[in-house]
């Protein structure tokens, strides 16, 4: 029926062979979205010989996002010292009854955490992916034709938006495979069936200020904690070029978004004052991974596959990662059969993925779920990072992405300071609840 139906709007075939899996020629796939997971994967597969095209609906577009990513990603991924922005030294973290932890003290000598815009590095990305081989396709999915056997392609249907006619054109895409990195709302995730996921939304304003409020930010990121910002994440005010990105995220209360985005510009007060906002930014995120990534021979990855994790809200290096992953082992499976599966790609990329990474995402829901319930965990969240011990493990995992080595004695002394402060901020929790009730009561 899809066939069908692309046949009466005459839409154009974008093809090589029928044969899914014919000696001689490239793996042919299709890597619908373009940020950091799409352009990772199209850039591995071109580099292995595969003819990858790259759909993104909206080049010029950027997701909002921090734009903070490991120092690690970029040695890994080759990223050019020209295209980040800032280099934050300084890290603060703020309770709901404003106590301030510097959370820098143990960021070792050299080292910094890159701020960069995603319009740019998205850009840079899928540039780089086009270099090595890959075909760049402005266009929506619509939807797909999925084969009907083993050896059968995939027709991946979507509107060109790259045409010269007056009127955007419909076209036909033929590939063996699919690497769906097309977001939180993925069309391809639904096309096949890979299951639902809790969402959150992320609301961001992008705030010029003047020079001097610049200069207090121009190693400086912030993060605040709090009912007011958010009932299960985290606001903040992170520096870029030459603005500041505000902003806050929920999954419980995403209809008070704007009240939210109102509670942290608050807390940030004077600091942001006389600042002018630039631009407007929302988009979904993911809030853990989706049942199912892997369908026949379709992968997802990044934020359409869930790789967002819920205590930081990071995702940028994940999203990478997990393309990179996904286009190595689909172009090593195509080398070494001529054909690519649904079980290789489990275990080529999933397998793989879930052995580096899934005891990182499970730790991490643990933090959130302990410490960003009620504002007595976030005051115990904030004294604890204050802590050295705690900044030093924490960057250790952060700038480098490995679970740091257990220290048994100073994580059980750890463990006893944690729960010190749980029961201490449990009595300043409640007191600071109660004056922000009574604030809104007079307002």
């Amino acid at each position: 029926m899809a066939m069908m139906s692309a046949a009466c709007h005459s839409p154009a075939r974008l093809s090589v062979s029928c044969s899914s899996s014919a000696p001689g020629r490239p793996l042919r796939v299709a890597v619908v979205g373009g940020g950091p997971a799409g352009a990772s994967a199209a850039e591995a597969l071109a580099s292995a010989g595969a003819q990858a095209f790259l759909l993104e609906r909206s080049p010029a577009g950027a997701k909002p996002c921090g734009g903070a990513i490991p120092l690690c990603m970029l040695d890994e991924f080759s990223i050019p010292l020209g295209l980040v922005d800032r280099r934050v030294t300084r890290m603060r973290v703020l309770s709901p009854s404003n106590l301030a932890a510097d959370f820098s003290r143990a960021i070792p000598p050299g080292a910094h955490i890159p701020m960069l815009r995603r319009e740019v590095l998205d850009s840079f990305l899928r540039t780089r992916a086009a270099d090595a081989g890959a075909t760049l396709l402005p266009g929506l999915v619509t939807s797909l034709s999925l084969p009907a056997g083993p050896t059968d392609p995939y027709l991946v249907h979507y509107i060109s938006s790259g045409g010269d006619g007056p009127s955007p054109t419909r076209s036909v895409l033929e590939v063996d495979a699919i690497v769906g990195a097309d977001g939180a709302n993925s069309r391809v995730a639904r096309e096949v069936g890979a299951g639902d996921y809790t969402t959150a939304i992320a609301f961001q304003e992008r705030i010029r200020l003047p020079d001097k409020e610049m200069a207090y930010y121009d190693d400086l990121a912030e993060m605040y904690v709090g009912g007011d910002v958010s009932p299960d994440f985290y606001g903040w005010v992170f520096p870029k070029c030459d603005h500041v990105a505000v902003g806050t995220g929920t999954v419980a209360a995403k209809p008070e978004i704007k009240k939210l985005q109102s509670g942290i510009r608050a807390r940030a007060g004077p600091k942001i004052a006389g600042g002018r906002v630039i631009k407007v930014e929302a988009h979904p995120i993911p809030e853990h991974p989706r049942p199912r990534r892997v369908v026949g021979r379709v992968a997802l990855v990044g934020d359409a596959a869930g790789y967002v994790t819920r205590c930081s809200g990071e995702g940028i290096y994940f999203a990478a990662k997990s393309g990179r992953m996904c286009g190595q082992a689909m172009a090593k499976e195509w080398r070494l059969t001529g054909a690519v599966t649904e079980a290789g790609i489990r275990r080529g990329y999933l397998r793989r993925w879930d052995d580096e990474f899934l005891l990182t995402f499970r730790f991490l829901d643990l933090l959130q779920r302990v410490f960003y319930g009620d504002n007595a965990g976030r005051e115990a969240l904030v004294e604890m990072c204050a802590d050295e011990h705690v900044q030093r493990r924490t960057f250790d995992c952060y700038l480098h992405k490995r679970m740091a080595p257990p220290e048994p004695w100073a994580d059980l002394q750890l463990l006893w300071r944690t729960a010190g402060s749980m029961v201490r901020c449990s009595v300043l929790g409640k007191e600071v609840q109660r004056l922000r009730q009574l604030d809104m009561m007079q307002a």
